[in-house]
């Protein structure tokens, strides 16, 4: 994280009222303790905007084990950073935490906690807690300083690392509603714990009665935000280079050793079932993207998790954005791959299909909802054949109403809810302003790029060719097959396999010199080759033939017409009704995929006429019709 920053002198410390340009009543300090619970936090900033009566401050415990990332979002909030140490020195009139992290108890103002999750689910021991003589005052320091609420076995100086509870398999308390982690000395130090339903409530008051008279109930601002943007679905689906017809399969993991992207109790899932993916499922049918928990991406490290994943992501793998843009994936998506986390519940709770890979049983509170989800979720068999199991995942599910009714009782409400609580704890008249989140951002569009070398089967009728492209030998593959590979392929070799080698790159790109020196060039480079192929736009590519010449295609964006060829290619590879996958709706697919069916129909005794020829390809999400003509 970078060495601690300096005590600031404005808007807050010695002599602050010399310098500072406006007066404020009030401080709201945020209380970051890492990228997780930070997340959380900036869904609430949009609160207090535009409310020239508050000074907002930001302050890092440094207690959490997971550090990289915190400086960069700090920067990215760019609101005065105050020092732990001055932190915990500097009146302020509400302190708000999305963690228990941290010496809390010591701050100087109200305190206002909320969970980073969804609701408070799992068991986890405090660190450091054992049995001490009553009375006996505050912790020591140090003991705080070294424990991280989000590492299962940290702990302070002499502990084993678990508690006696943990070593036996006992359940241990539930982390944000037991007496451990709300009582420290016997008594609460919250002033407001938030909650967003009345079954956490319930759960408080059974094992920490003395806390319930903190307890609020304000639902849920990350689910809020979700469904505020379930009207943009489709342009999320877009920025993500999801195709018309395309089913997004979103792979999800918490951070533990049991999830998904774990390798503990003697199971290690996602290794083998990355390529299984990249293979089973059809590249044009299917796009896969990776939402993995911030204590993953940051704990190990964004290097590290795109070295790990780097053969995924050349097979066409989008890792997103685990702070940003995780939530418009998962409302994208057609069915999440999960395990026990957050994530998985709240996909189902949006009413997505969802098949978990682990279950956690071990650190979930069974009377948490997300507990009884997982108990009751379908499961992926990670041995069994991959395709049937997804396409049987999304098209038998039926949304579940439970975890939407859990997930908040207020839904839409968490603005308005919270805003009144924060306000209330320091004694100051809410805006007259309706309270209102921010809109989840547009994130930036990311096509798709396979480098991997795709193994392309094809089948033709006329002008219509069935193609299905994997990145790699699915069972019971079809039709006739040709190699295509990326000229940015990782093993140079692979080129002088190919049938067909594609690039992408803009038509006036002068280090390439243009799309037809730069396919003159790979013919002459690779005298296997048949066909060269560069993608200049979204839907368009030219096409150098080493027989047949040189071609212009472009999509067909006119509804098209459902042909016995498309409806038989979808009734092979079980992808559903033309109605549902876009057929007949014009051409949508990967322009590397019409030229895959050109270079097969040419291969089949196809000519094309001086006027050009419209040829169809059909994938499992529809038919794709595209215009041939030749070009120079």
């Amino acid at each position: 994280m970078g060495p601690e920053p300096l005590a600031i002198r404005v808007p807050v410390g010695e002599g602050s009222h010399r310098w500072t340009s406006r007066s404020t009543r009030r401080r709201v300090l945020l209380v970051v303790h890492n990228v997780t619970s930070a997340g959380r936090l900036l869904d609430l900033v949009p609160l207090f905007h535009d409310d020239f009566r508050v000074q907002l401050l930001v302050t890092s415990t440094g207690s959490s084990a997971f550090q990289d990332g915190v400086r960069d979002l700090l920067h990215e909030l760019q609101l005065p950073e105050l020092p732990w140490e001055q932190a915990l020195s500097t009146p302020v009139d509400l302190a708000i935490s999305a963690s228990f992290g941290g010496e809390l108890d010591l701050i100087q103002g109200n305190l206002s906690v909320l969970s980073h999750g969804v609701g408070y689910t799992k068991k986890l021991a405090k660190p450091g807690a054992g049995s001490r003589e009553p009375g006996a005052g505050s912790r020591e320091r140090e003991a705080r300083e070294t424990q991280d609420p989000q590492v299962p076995g940290s702990a302070g100086p002499g502990a084993r690392g678990r508690t006696p509870d943990a070593e036996a398999g006992g359940p241990g308390p539930t982390f944000g509603l037991s007496p451990e982690w709300l009582l420290p000395d016997g008594r609460p130090f919250v002033d407001g714990l938030v909650l967003s339903h009345p079954e956490q409530l319930e759960r408080l008051a059974r094992v920490c009665a003395e806390a319930v008279p903190s307890a609020v109930l304000a639902g849920d601002p990350c689910y809020d935000r979700m469904l505020a943007a379930r009207p943009y679905r489709d342009r999320f689906r877009r920025a993500l280079g999801v195709r018309r017809g395309q089913r997004l399969v979103v792979l999800n993991s918490t951070w533990n050793p049991e999830g998904l992207f774990g390798n503990g109790g003697g199971r290690d899932v996602l290794p083998g079932l990355l390529p299984r993916l990249a293979a089973e499922l059809p590249l044009d049918d299917y796009h896969v993207a990776a939402v993995l928990h911030p204590n993953i991406w940051y704990g190990h490290g964004p290097g590290q998790i795109r070295a790990w994943l780097d053969r995924a992501r050349r097979d066409g793998l989008a890792l997103i954005d685990p702070v940003h843009a995780w939530r418009q994936a998962l409302l994208a998506a057609d069915l999440v791959l999960g395990d026990f986390g957050a994530v998985s519940y709240y996909a189902a709770a949006l009413g997505t299909p969802v098949l978990l890979t682990a279950d956690g049983t071990d650190v979930l509170d069974a009377e948490a909802p997300l507990a009884d989800f997982v108990r009751h979720a379908p499961r992926l068999d990670p041995h069994a054949p991959l395709l049937p199991q997804v396409a049987r995942g999304i098209e038998a599910h039926r949304p579940d109403p439970a975890p939407a009714g859990f997930v908040t009782s207020v839904p839409g409400r968490s603005a308005e809810l919270l805003r009144g609580h924060f306000y209330a704890l320091m004694d100051l008249p809410e805006p007259t302003a309706a309270a209102s989140l921010e809109p989840l951002a547009l994130p930036p569009y990311t096509p798709r790029t396979v480098t991997s070398p795709l193994h392309v089967r094809t089948r033709a009728e006329g002008t219509d060719i069935v193609v299905e492209r994997s990145a790699g030998h699915p069972p019971g593959a079809f039709g006739d097959a040709h190699l295509a590979v990326h000229e940015e392929t990782r093993r140079p070799g692979d080129l002088d396999l190919a049938d067909v080698i594609t690039r992408d790159g803009r038509a006036d790109d002068p280090r390439l010199g243009g799309p037809g020196a730069w396919t003159a060039e790979v013919l002459r480079l690779h005298p296997h080759c048949a066909t060269a192929v560069y993608v200049t736009g979204p839907d368009t590519c030219v096409v150098r033939s080493r027989a047949h010449g040189t071609f212009r295609l472009a999509a067909e964006t006119r509804a098209g017409v459902e042909t016995r060829a498309g409806a038989g290619a979808r009734a092979e590879t079980g992808a559903g009704t033309g109605a549902e996958r876009g057929a007949g709706v014009g051409a949508d697919a990967d322009p590397a995929a019409y030229a895959s069916a050109l270079h097969a129909w040419l291969a089949y005794g196809g000519k094309v006429p001086a006027r050009g020829v419209v040829l169809r390809a059909h994938t499992g999400g529809g038919s794709h019709p595209f215009r041939v003509e030749a070009s120079g």
